[in-house]
């Protein structure tokens, strides 16, 4: 048989998943000496969706043609909401019919957006590149590797604040041998995954005006904007940055907000070329989402129910942050309160000293305790050394964590 692209073949299964396969070859060994796996890798939230979802989805059944082909753009009623939503919590003001279109999830989004704007090639010399933050959402590299292009990632640390100065990092880049005409776009997170890092609209400006300068895309990934813990930390959209139009496209999601993960919706947004070219790309590939899903998605957007459950569970959010927060001050963790994340479920730290690498720490806490957390290079070469845990379970299990780490000799 003839084989699969380059693209394909140099590419590993997500870690994400190789993670959950391990958990589960090991779970009934695990369950036999009292240490059942415990889920802190994947960055999901458990609770259930709001019940106004659900019964939108049951009373949008009963609608005539519902279960017709949609469109791949979405449903007007949806965008217009959509456009409402912007308004409302960042105020920006967007054309429904151009400047947004709908998503089968932000992750589908962004990997098909790198897909229409990097020329694929197995030329190493010939690649576009795409900066990416490092740590970083590891699917960000894997997508540019499928499309035939390179990712640069620039450091997010404690020392730049998470906020790395951009000019810095082109010349650092130029220093690196990369060909700085044949860079096309930047990808910026904020909140981060995996560091839980916020950025001020400074910054923002910062990063407009040096793309604008270089004249290639900003691709925001703002899933995690809603998921902040005070009002005055409130995490902002780069379309509020005067001039952000003429070279940004912003992605949102419905998973983080609303635990709607399953559901698959989100949207693109912003520049209107950019929005346009990537339409014309997914109307190739799909017909668009259940028209169901997107009524539920479009009623839930504006709706107080949707603030009331966006609100109650950031605090439980932060409880669950705090739970671990103290048991690894207990276990020896030094965890400052300005290190402490203020926004989405993710906790960043370092491994203990005795250990040399971010995997040997996380295997050792999955075979001998039963915890499941990411090793920080998963994310990264900037993450070697750390490890990530989502606070998604529930608060029994996360006192659970600490205590088996306690009996399992698991200190810092």
């Amino acid at each position: 048989m003839k084989e699969f692209n380059e693209y394909v073949k140099s590419i590993d299964t997500y870690i994400m998943f190789r993670i959950k396969q391990e958990a589960a070859r090991l779970a009934p060994q695990l369950e036999a000496k009292g240490r059942a796996p415990i889920a802190l890798a994947m960055g999901a939230p458990v609770a259930s969706p709001p019940k106004y979802v659900y019964d939108t989805l049951i009373e949008s059944l009963n609608i005539p043609q519902i279960h017709t082909y949609s469109s791949p753009k979405g449903e007007s009623w949806l965008l217009d909401e959509i456009a409402k939503r912007m308004k409302k919590r960042f105020g920006v003001e967007l054309d429904a019919q151009k400047e947004i279109f709908s998503l089968i999830g932000s992750k589908e989004g962004l990997a098909n957006f790198v897909r229409a704007l990097i020329n694929p090639t197995t030329d190493e010399k010939a690649k576009e590149i795409i900066l990416v933050p490092d740590p970083g959402y590891a699917s960000y590299s894997q997508m540019i590797k499928t499309c035939g292009g390179l990712s640069y990632g620039y450091k997010l640390n404690k020392e730049n604040n998470y906020m790395p100065d951009m000019n810095s990092v082109w010349q650092e880049m130029k220093l690196s041998g990369y060909d700085e005409t044949k860079v096309k776009a930047l990808i910026i997170n904020y909140p981060s995954n995996p560091l839980g890092a916020m950025c001020t609209k400074d910054y923002l400006k910062h990063i407009v005006d040096f793309c604008r300068e270089k004249q290639i895309w900003i691709i925001s990934d703002a899933a995690y904007c809603d998921m902040y813990f005070d009002e005055i930390d409130k995490p902002h959209s780069v379309l509020e940055i005067e001039g952000a139009k003429d070279v940004a496209v912003e992605f949102f999601s419905f998973s983080k907000p609303y635990s709607m993960t399953g559901f698959r919706l989100g949207w693109i947004c912003g520049n209107a070329d950019a929005v346009g070219a990537f339409g014309r790309l997914k109307s190739t590939i799909d017909t668009g989402i259940f028209k169901v899903i997107q009524k539920a998605g479009a009623e839930i957007l504006n709706s107080r129910d949707g603030e009331d459950y966006i609100k109650n569970a950031n605090t439980g959010f932060k409880r669950k942050q705090m739970i671990i927060i103290n048991g690894f001050r207990e276990l020896g963790w030094n965890i400052k309160n300005e290190d402490i994340p203020k926004a989405t479920f993710y906790i960043w730290l370092p491994i203990p000293p005795r250990y040399k690498t971010s995997e040997e720490f996380t295997n050792d806490l999955l075979t001998k305790s039963g915890i499941v957390v990411v090793p920080g290079n998963g994310f990264g070469n900037n993450g070697e050394g750390y490890f990530r845990l989502s606070a998604v379970a529930d608060d029994k299990q996360l006192q659970e964590v600490i205590d088996r780490m306690k009996k399992d000799g698991f200190y810092f």
